[in-house]
């Protein structure tokens, strides 16, 4: 599937947020159940699917990545959950069917399009990374209803230099 162009507007989202290698990538996930009841027994709408949200990236050392809820509005949350929201603006798209195993190399297919269409991300380099102002991984499909990783449905949204 070729990537394109999106207008997202502002979303708000109660998140949480983990320090970890490629390899430890579940401890981040893991959170999603207990945040998803934990909005659900205070009677929070949740707005659209859970993403994970990478903050800061270097694959050979630590990223920091968030378990992400979109909500209608702002809510009160205990640590380490927060409040955030994801910021208004142009992102580049694609939807990726199969196991999350095949998510790097969408991504950097991803990637390498907008290089070629000269575009440029809403992104900052730092000597321990790349700090990204919105780079989504959105998750459609609901592992308790469909429990198959090669059926699953991503959304990569990577947010665009204004």
């Amino acid at each position: 599937m070729e990537p394109t162009i999106v207008q997202c507007a502002e979303q708000p989202y109660v998140g949480r947020r983990e320090s970890i290698t490629m390899i430890e990538f579940a401890r981040v996930a893991d959170h999603l159940p207990t945040m998803f009841s934990g909005l659900a027994q205070r009677g929070v709408h949740v707005t659209g699917a859970p993403f994970f949200r990478y903050r800061m990236i270097d694959m050979a050392a630590e990223m920091v990545v968030e378990a992400g809820i979109p909500v209608a509005g702002p809510v009160q949350v205990e640590p380490p959950l927060f409040v955030d929201k994801l910021p208004a603006g142009r992102y580049a798209t694609v939807t990726h069917v199969g196991h999350p195993d095949g998510l790097m190399a969408v991504t950097a297919r991803l990637l390498d399009w907008a290089q070629r269409k000269g575009l440029a991300w809403d992104m900052t380099p730092t000597p321990t990374g790349e700090r990204w102002s919105a780079r989504l991984e959105i998750l459609m499909t609901n592992p308790a209803e469909q429990p198959d990783m090669h059926k699953w449905e991503t959304v990569l949204l990577f947010k665009l230099a204004d």
